[in-house]
């Protein structure tokens, strides 16, 4: 199938044929469509599947013969759990957006930041991309109505709940207008996410597939044995002797990635860190940095990892082993995508070792072992 078929209009289809797209992921073939007729959509999928897209492409589409917006009153509202997929789903609707006929204005919204240029670029926004909390801000402060929403989409519900994000959600359903298309996705389909599904959408059209298991085939894994003190040092000889120009690096911990950071920059390897005590703005330039290849490595915590989608990754490290395997999925998951090949490291200590058999008999695949001791890791 391809893309021609769904329904979107020539200019649209001209735009997606300058991206680096061929055929219609298996969620959009199905929501794309149903979006495109007005149903509401409840798609369970996860990050990577090519969701974002599902719900911009139409959007944009029928926002081509809509008139545009008018002063504070916003048509699309989309609901996200973390500032850095307020940007990368705004980023979506601007690079799909480019070149088209009628004009969309994209802005996303959310905390850490200064709220007034967020308040006086909101004027005549077609689609806001908001985190709860910061949108409540604006509506408390008259910068914009919920009173025209036409089309609602809550993306990654259950991660919303998750952070807590409950109360927000619900004061803001009151807002919105009854007569509405609504878009729910979430990645799990938990009982939280059930009754939010039962309370916004009508009939709708349930796409994708529950919890598939994650597909790692295409992710070469490796696991190093090394002792503590020999960690920092392994990774920057990884590093240089790889010539790795984009690795994504995990901790655990706020500390370890900031002290990581350090020693990697002070051995001539440019590195940053991404975790919640960054600035906005040092988590958003460093996030720009890496997707565009100017930073070789970054590292961060599992708190901001579904933040973090670059379609052609190629290397992922897990500096620090995760609690659950299903984390580790997760984590080694940013690579090999699109089916791509990828590759995903894992440095283990002997401590680390009966968790990681633990990780590797939960995910069905062990894990190739090299012994590292013998590497000659003076002057990295």
């Amino acid at each position: 199938m391809s893309f021609s078929s769904l329904g979107l209009s020539k200019p649209l289809l001209k735009r997606i044929a300058n991206e680096p797209y061929t055929n219609p992921y298996p969620i959009q073939e199905q929501a794309i469509p149903a979006i495109l007729n007005g149903r509401d959509v409840l798609g369970v999928a996860k990050t990577g599947s090519g969701k974002t897209a599902s719900f911009v492409l139409p959007i944009l589409h029928r926002l081509q013969s809509d008139p545009p917006a008018q002063g504070r009153y916003v048509n699309t509202l989309v609901l996200v759990p973390t500032r850095e997929l307020a940007v990368q789903v705004a980023e979506v609707f601007q690079t799909f957006g480019r070149d088209l006929p009628r004009r969309v204005k994209t802005v996303a919204v959310f905390g850490g930041v200064s709220i007034n240029p967020q308040m006086m670029a909101l004027g005549g926004a077609d689609v806001v991309v908001a985190t709860p909390g910061r949108l409540l801000d604006l509506i408390s402060a008259n910068a914009l109505s919920l009173k025209a929403v036409a089309t609602l989409v809550l993306d990654e519900a259950d991660k919303m709940l998750d952070l807590g994000f409950a109360d927000e959600m619900n004061e803001l359903f009151a807002m919105l207008p009854n007569r509405r298309q609504t878009l729910l996705f979430s990645a799990t389909l938990g009982d939280a996410v059930q009754t939010i599904h039962n309370k916004l959408l009508h009939n709708p059209l349930r796409v994708g597939v529950e919890e598939k298991e994650q597909d790692i085939s295409q992710i070469r894994q490796v696991a190093y044995r090394v002792s503590a003190e020999r960690k920092g040092p392994l990774l920057r000889y990884l590093i240089k002797k790889g010539e790795m120009k984009q690795v994504l690096v995990f901790v655990s911990s706020v500390r370890t990635a900031d002290n990581l950071v350090i020693k990697l920059n002070k051995n001539g390897i440019h590195a940053a860190a991404m975790h919640s005590q960054k600035s906005q703005g040092g988590r958003t330039d460093a996030l720009y940095q890496f997707k565009a290849g100017k930073l070789p490595v970054l590292v961060a915590t599992d708190l901001l990892s579904r933040g973090i989608d670059i379609e052609l990754l190629p290397c992922v490290v897990n500096f620090e082993l995760p609690r659950s395997p299903k984390d580790y999925v997760h984590r080694i998951g940013r690579t090999g995508r699109a089916e791509a090949n990828g590759e995903a490291i894992a440095l283990v200590t002997p401590d680390d070792e009966p968790h990681f058999r633990v990780i590797q008999k939960k995910m069905g695949r062990w894990v190739e072992f090299i012994e590292s001791e013998n590497f000659d890791l003076s002057g990295v």
